[in-house]
């Protein structure tokens, strides 16, 4: 294997994640707070990354949360942005705003402090959804530990979810509606070539 920054517990699982994609002709596209991209960062160090990584939205902020991926300030400002409804709404956005095959998102805290909502650190919500299909959105409470420990654990756990999506029978690919830059819906063919 060769040196990477990136843990080896985590180059191991997105390796086989990667592996995994390729293997189905599958893409995924993450949406990330707590992690800040280190779910995209994981991704990349494997070969052939480039072939199933569409890249990922780094959204810390309830307001880059609503602009970049759509989830109406209302939502999180009653649901708070540590919640099982933002997450689905990340996974939506993402899906919406990419032709990726897969979404991903993480939502939570992971300290060393609770976070401007009074949610404890440690609590984090993982979800992936396979296009024209319902999301799976799994809560942890981690208990408060180390942030580096914290965002590992969360990392791999998000991986572990993602490989578990990407093991399903895929559905017939139909051509979705994607939001341009414009806000216009545009058609895209999902087929490979």
């Amino acid at each position: 294997m060769k040196e990477s920054c990136i843990p080896d517990e985590l180059v191991k699982a997105s390796t086989r994640v990667v592996r995994k994609l390729a293997a189905r002709g599958l893409t995924v596209i993450a949406a990330e707070s707590c992690t800040a991209g280190l779910i995209a960062a994981t991704l990349s160090v494997v070969d052939g990354a480039g072939k199933v990584l569409h890249g990922s939205f780094v959204t810390y902020t309830k307001q880059t949360k609503s602009k970049a991926l759509g989830i109406p300030m209302k939502v999180l400002k009653r649901e708070s942005s540590v919640a099982h409804r933002v997450a689905s709404d990340m996974l939506r956005g993402a899906l919406r705003r990419s032709p990726a095959d897969i979404a991903l998102a993480v939502t939570g805290v992971l300290g060393p402090e609770r976070d401007e909502d009074d949610n404890p650190v440690g609590l984090v919500y993982i979800g992936c959804q396979a296009r024209g299909r319902r999301p799976k959105i799994i809560r942890k409470r981690y208990g408060k530990h180390d942030p580096d420990r914290l965002r590992r654990c969360t990392v791999l756990d998000a991986l572990r979810l993602l490989e578990g999506t990407a093991s399903q029978r895929p559905r017939n690919r139909q051509p979705h509606r994607m939001l341009s830059k414009q806000g216009i819906h545009q058609e895209i063919s999902l087929a490979k070539s």
